[in-house]
């Protein structure tokens, strides 16, 4: 039995009645299979499109199929949160999160997902950043979002867990496709972000838990909070997306303006460590974002760049 019958099964018989604990329950692998001496810590490409540089970044891990191995399921989690045009740069480039679903469709998933809870009204935000409909031609299935305050919603699609590293957050509800999924994709935008500094991979994984739990995530604090989330369930592949970035005016962005162009991309597996390098992107001291020092110190990546490879390509 895998570990998505399992969760089916227990679904079943608990009638939703069940507090999940993440440790016990995190069946999959921690480190996808392949060859790992192929594999950098971080690809960090510049200068071509979302879709160039991803099939060159994703070849230095020997691509897709190092993720994504046939008949699987498989999540993605963009930024979609906001009900605004790709040109703000508030959500996930929506040419990137298609090119993804198609590497993973390639590579044999037998289902690709998408979806964020947000925080304008999911279905205005969806279509108006253009991402529901590039990730459905490219033969994704694409799930709606927890922010339109549909009870039967919540109840159907979020499950309960325990966070049992968390500080602040001990529990919280997250997506039944992050918890049942075979693979876990995080493909966050970079951008400036009034409350938490800076918005990247570990802020991104915000957008896994209901809307409750993220006013709740902002009342408890919502530097610890970020990092407790990331302590659960962390993505097997991380693709930021920084091609066009809001450097000002963050999370949402005002106008065109508050944006530059810079045609940047970074991919691999340690969160902490993408963030780290994602903040000189955004000419900020990594140490000066709360958030990546408390993921750090509990354990959940590295910002020690120096030590890494990392592999710079130019396109």
């Amino acid at each position: 039995m895998n570990r998505r019958e399992f969760l089916k099964k227990s679904l079943a018989v608990a009638a939703g009645a069940v507090v999940y604990d993440g440790l016990k329950l995190k069946l999959y692998a921690s480190e996808p299979r392949g060859d790992k001496k192929r594999s950098p810590d971080i690809a960090a490409l510049r200068g071509g499109t979302p879709e160039e540089m991803f099939e060159r970044g994703i070849s230095e891990f020997g691509g897709m199929p190092f993720f994504v191995k046939k008949g699987c399921s498989v999540v993605i989690k963009p930024n979609i949160a906001w009900d605004t045009k790709p040109e703000l740069a508030a959500c996930t480039n929506p040419e990137l999160v298609a090119c993804i679903v198609r590497h993973c469709l390639r590579a044999g998933a037998a289902s690709v997902s998408v979806f964020d809870t947000t925080c304008d009204d999911w279905r205005s935000s969806y279509e108006t950043s253009g991402i529901a409909r590039a990730a459905r031609l490219a033969g994704a299935e694409v799930v709606g979002g927890d922010s339109a305050g549909d009870r039967d919603y919540f109840k159907n699609n979020y499950l309960k867990v325990k966070v049992a590293r968390g500080k602040v957050i001990k529990e919280m509800n997250i997506h039944r496709l992050v918890e049942l999924s075979d693979v876990f994709i995080n493909v966050p935008v970079l951008k400036h972000h009034r409350g938490a500094g800076m918005s990247c991979a570990m802020k991104n994984m915000m957008g896994t838990v209901s809307k409750s739990d993220q006013t709740r995530f902002h009342l408890k604090g919502l530097q610890q909070a970020i990092a407790d989330c990331n302590s659960y369930r962390r993505p097997d592949l991380t693709v930021v997306d920084a091609y066009r970035v809001l450097f000002k005016r963050g999370p949402r962005g005002v106008d065109a303006s508050d944006t530059r162009l810079i045609k940047y991309q970074l991919i691999g597996r340690d969160l902490v460590a993408l963030d780290a390098a994602a903040a000189r992107i955004l000419d900020l001291d990594p140490g000066g974002i709360e958030h990546i020092k408390l993921g750090e110190a509990m354990g959940l990546g590295s910002t020690d760049l120096k030590s890494m490879d990392i592999r710079r390509i130019v396109l």
